[in-house]
C-alpha cells in the first residue's frame, strides 16, 4: 500500500498533465478533454441521424440506418482503425494521434446516441406530433419546436451515462499513441517495471472515481426529470377542477 502512494507523490503530475508544458497535454485532463469534445462534436451528429432515420423520405432513413447498424455492429478499435488510416487519405496529411481519436468517438457516439434521440422522440405520444402538424408546422418544424425540445430534456440521464462511457473508450487511444491517462500509467510502468499492479490499481481507481461521480450526477438528474413529471403530472387534475362549472346548491 505504502508503494501506492509513493508512486502517487512521484507520477501525480503525469497522471494530471502528462508531460505538458513540456510536451502535448496527457493524463486525465487529456482524456476529459477527448470525451468532452467528443460528446458535443457526436450530438449534433446523432441529432441529425435520428431526424433522418425517423423521416418519412427513404432516401434519408435507408442510408441514415446503414450507418448506424454498421458503426453499432463493429469493435471500437476497428473504427479507430479504420480513421486512422482513412483520414490521412481523404485530406493528404498526417493527423495526430489525438485527431484520429476524436474523429473516431465522433463517429462512433454519433452513431449510438443517434439511438438515444430516436428513442426519446419515439417516447413522446403521438398527439405531440398531430397537433403540431393541425397547427400547420411541417414534419422537421414539428420535430425542431415541439418534438425535440421535449425529447432531449427527457434524454439528458441517457447522454450522462453515455458521456461516461465515452471516458472508458479514450482508453483505447494507446493504440494510436493517444497521450491519454492509460498512456500516462504506461509510461510510469515502463519507468518502475517491478511494480504494475500498483501502477494500473492507481488508475482502476482514478477512473472509477471519476465515473462514479459522473453516474451520481446522472442519478440526480434523473430524479429531478422524474419529480418535474410528477409535479406536472399532479397540477393537471387540479387545473382541469377549475375550469369545471360552479355547482349552484339546492335546499332539500
Amino acid at each position: 500500500m505504502y508503494s501506492i502512494f509513493e508512486i502517487l507523490r512521484d507520477n501525480w503530475l503525469l497522471l494530471l498533465v502528462g508531460q505538458y508544458p513540456n510536451g502535448p497535454l496527457g493524463g486525465i485532463c487529456a482524456t476529459l478533454i477527448l470525451s468532452v469534445l467528443g460528446i458535443l462534436m457526436a450530438f449534433p451528429l446523432s441529432v441529425l441521424l435520428a431526424l433522418a432515420r425517423l423521416s418519412p423520405w427513404k432516401a434519408l432513413s435507408w442510408p441514415a440506418a446503414v450507418l448506424v447498424y454498421v458503426v453499432r455492429g463493429v469493435p471500437l478499435l476497428m473504427v479507430i482503425l479504420w480513421v486512422y488510416f482513412l483520414v490521412p487519405l481523404l485530406i493528404g496529411r498526417e493527423v495526430s494521434g489525438f485527431t484520429t481519436m476524436l474523429c473516431t468517438l465522433v463517429i462512433y457516439e454519433g452513431a449510438y446516441l443517434s439511438e438515444v434521440v430516436r428513442a426519446g422522440i419515439q417516447a413522446l405520444p403521438k398527439g405531440q406530433v398531430e397537433a403540431a402538424r393541425s397547427l400547420g408546422h411541417s414534419h422537421l418544424g414539428t420535430m425542431w419546436y415541439v418534438i425535440l425540445p421535449q425529447a432531449l430534456y427527457n434524454m439528458l440521464p441517457s447522454m450522462l451515462s453515455q458521456f461516461i462511457s465515452t471516458i472508458k473508450e479514450t482508453t483505447l487511444g494507446y493504440v494510436i499513441n493517444v497521450q491519454e491517462l492509460t498512456f500516462a500509467a504506461n509510461q510510469i510502468n515502463n519507468q518502475l517495471l517491478t511494480k504494475p499492479f500498483q501502477v494500473f490499481f492507481i488508475l482502476a481507481v482514478t477512473f472509477y472515481v471519476v465515473c462514479f461521480s459522473l453516474t451520481q450526477l446522472a442519478q440526480w438528474v434523473e430524479r429531478r426529470i422524474a419529480h418535474k413529471r410528477a409535479g406536472m403530472t399532479a397540477a393537471k387534475p387540479v387545473e382541469a377542477q377549475s375550469t369545471l362549472p360552479p355547482t349552484v346548491a339546492t335546499n332539500p
